[in-house]
């Protein structure tokens, strides 16, 4: 998430910030630019024809009359590339084919094994991104660039930390060895993170501080603060997955220790307790389909779930005090699950914390980790520095 702010104090009234200003919507025509940026009509109207011509930006049409002609409006220029956004789960991946304004233009589910390693997952996802831009991409539209969400921690270096059940993963440098394949630029995060920035994304109201939780096979957490996605020093901030839950039974966690969230409350742990309990499930989603036939022990094993997951996001909503918690993945679709937390998190919760605290379902759904991963690469694309190097 750019700052328009930030670029504009950052670099003046360049024609990186200019092109912010375009791309956040804060500006669409050359007056609105000249009036937030001082600048004269002449140096807006050359900075703006240098976008053009370096085919960042298009004239769209005719905007509304403030006195005298109509303004010509502008925005980001779609025609010339496309980003393929990849949201990876462990069995699953999940492709968004978008433009360079950020629409999105088609979308696939694939899937795959996350335990091959990184270069052939990697050189796979260069395959089918071929393959979308052939069967999707306009004349002229080329690939710009990739944006992947990964099912485990990342640094603030963009290093793969331990992830559990990812072997050949830890220590890897993803975006790294992913330009190297493809020779295009990359932006990496974990899964939750790129959930929670798709989900800003798609909120058409002005919610700048929530917490998004990804609650599916795993559990994860992203953190959005003041509008910007928060990582924290190491790049680790909204880990919950292993943090030890009061009360719950000693499984083992494949972190080694025994208790984590993750091993007493994520989608595969309760397909095993119901295999143990001598119900025969296979995946979340069958877990989902018998608590919809009102099944008594998946109900209550996602209700239970639900509330071990508000205990822990109780202290968080308590510490961080957020605008909105948004439940997202496969069990923020079973009501028994949201019910857990909701209920959980208005008991342990100071009143004045709940009172303005809204707590709902994602409205991005299984598309909120492409739509983050498209934004991400999009932000790298048209980072100022680099419009800044290409635009003079």
């Amino acid at each position: 998430m750019n700052s328009t702010t930030d670029a504009l104090q950052g670099h003046g009234s360049s024609a990186g910030a200019i092109l912010d200003l375009i791309r956040s919507g804060r500006s669409r025509s050359r007056a609105e630019i000249a009036r937030s940026t001082g600048l004269s009509p002449s140096t807006v109207a050359q900075r703006i024809d240098a976008l053009i011509g370096a085919g960042y930006v298009r004239e769209a049409g005719e905007g509304v009359s403030q006195g005298g002609r109509r303004p010509r409006t502008l925005e980001v220029d779609p025609s010339t590339g496309v980003v393929c956004a990849v949201d990876l789960g462990s069995h699953h991946a999940t492709f968004g084919l978008l433009d360079l304004s950020g629409r999105l233009i088609a979308v696939r589910n694939e899937g795959m094994d996350i335990g091959d390693g990184p270069r052939r997952i990697l050189t796979w996802i260069t395959a089918v991104a071929d393959e979308l831009v052939a069967e999707h991409g306009q004349p002229g539209q080329r690939m710009r660039g990739y944006g992947i969400g990964l099912p485990g921690p990342v640094d603030s270096a963009g290093v793969m930390v331990s992830p559990s059940r990812m072997p050949g993963w830890n220590g890897v440098d993803v975006a790294a060895m992913m330009t190297a394949l493809s020779g295009l630029p990359t932006a990496i995060d974990n899964d939750a993170n790129l959930m929670a920035l798709g989900e800003h994304v798609s909120l058409r109201d002005d919610v700048k501080h929530f917490v998004f939780v990804k609650a599916g096979s795993s559990i994860g957490c992203g953190v959005v603060a003041s509008g910007d996605l928060y990582h924290g020093f190491h790049g680790m901030a909204g880990d919950i997955s292993h943090v030890t839950v009061p009360g719950a039974p000693p499984v083992l966690c494949s972190c080694g220790r025994t208790g984590c969230l993750d091993a007493v409350a994520g989608g595969a742990a309760i397909v095993q307790a119901l295999r143990d309990a001598g119900v025969a499930v296979e995946d979340t989603s069958e877990v989902l389909a018998l608590a919809r036939d009102a099944h008594p022990l998946a109900t209550q094993m996602l209700r239970e779930a639900g509330t071990r997951v508000g205990g822990v996001l109780a202290t968080i909503m308590n510490f961080f005090n957020p605008q909105r918690l948004v439940l997202g993945g496969i069990l923020g679709e079973a009501e028994a699950f949201v019910a857990g937390v909701r209920s959980t998190i208005y008991f342990e919760c100071l009143p004045m914390v709940t009172d303005t605290l809204d707590i709902a379902v994602s409205v991005a759904k299984d598309r909120a980790g492409i739509l983050g991963a498209g934004r991400l690469v999009l932000d790298l694309l048209f980072d100022t520095h680099e419009i800044n190097r290409v635009v003079r």
